[in-house]
């Protein structure tokens, strides 16, 4: 028990405090819209900006979807959202004055974020916490999802306002955290896991993302950032490292053009067939 009560946990199973958080876990789910059917729901997240989360969930997404799973994705990375121009999206997504319809991606994955709601891409949402909660409740209660197997959640790095929403508003079958080769980050990394435990949230596993380049020539790889720490901090938590994907032009050539869904990564092989056992 915490002797400040500005500092709580939010984690109320050890926690002796009689407050006015002192509420079960299900007290804060909110429903998807009753229309709406999707089996499994799993968050991409990491502990620092920079480490190409938005990026992994397109891959893993895309890749999921090529198997012949019906995908969607949830950009609930409200003020810094890339999910559109990743996917490109050209058209708005639409809406009926009590639904809002997703858009969809050539190979026909359901996506919403602000970038296909807004007037123009370049328009800045300044936002506080509060109200960019209340939007990521309304692109689970008020998108019409549409018979997925798998509902990825894109969400903004850190612990704080929005990742909060989401592990205590929707019900997540597990997330997937990404990380980069630094040292620093193996600290970052178990801030997220021990956020996760906390909210009694399953860690499926770990990605590293820019691990390395490949020469095309020789085919060596180059460690670019300095030796992986990834595995020892899996090990130290008993997770598993989901992939390891290098630095590759071509990957952010098709990003920025639209194109991810293009990119095959035989690197996420085991990832997607991991996630299929959920």
């Amino acid at each position: 028990m915490s002797e400040n009560p500005n500092s709580c946990s939010h984690n109320c199973a050890d926690c002796e405090a009689n407050c006015s958080e002192r509420e079960s876990a299900e007290s804060f789910r909110i429903e998807p819209n009753p229309n709406s059917s999707f089996k499994h729901t799993i968050g991409i997240v990491s502990g620092k900006g920079g480490v190409g989360k938005s990026l992994v969930t397109s891959l893993i997404a895309s890749e999921m979807q090529r198997r012949g799973h019906s995908t969607g994705v949830m950009d609930a990375d409200i003020t810094g959202p890339s999910m559109g121009k990743v996917f490109g999206i050209a058209d708005k997504a639409e809406g009926n004055g009590e639904i809002i319809f997703p858009a969809v991606t050539k190979s026909g994955i359901e996506l919403i974020s602000a970038n296909v709601l807004l007037e123009s891409d370049d328009t800045p949402i300044i936002w506080r916490g509060p109200m960019i909660a209340g939007v990521i409740k309304q692109f689970y209660q008020e998108v019409l999802w549409r018979d997925l197997e798998y509902l990825f959640i894109d969400m903004p790095p850190g612990t704080g306002d929005v990742p909060l929403t989401v592990f205590q508003s929707i019900k997540l079958d597990g997330i997937i955290i990404v990380t980069s080769p630094q040292e620093l980050v193996s600290m970052v990394v178990s801030k997220a896991i021990r956020m996760a435990e906390m909210m009694n949230i399953p860690v499926i596993g770990i990605v590293e993302n820019m691990s390395y380049v490949e020469c095309d020539n020789c085919h060596n790889k180059m460690y670019v950032f300095g030796k992986s720490h990834v595995q020892e901090t899996a090990d130290e938590y008993g997770l598993k490292v989901l992939a390891q994907l290098p630095l590759n032009p071509k990957i952010s050539e098709a990003s920025d053009s639209g194109n991810i869904e293009d990119i095959e990564m035989p690197e996420l092989k085991d990832a997607a067939d991991i996630i299929e056992k959920i």
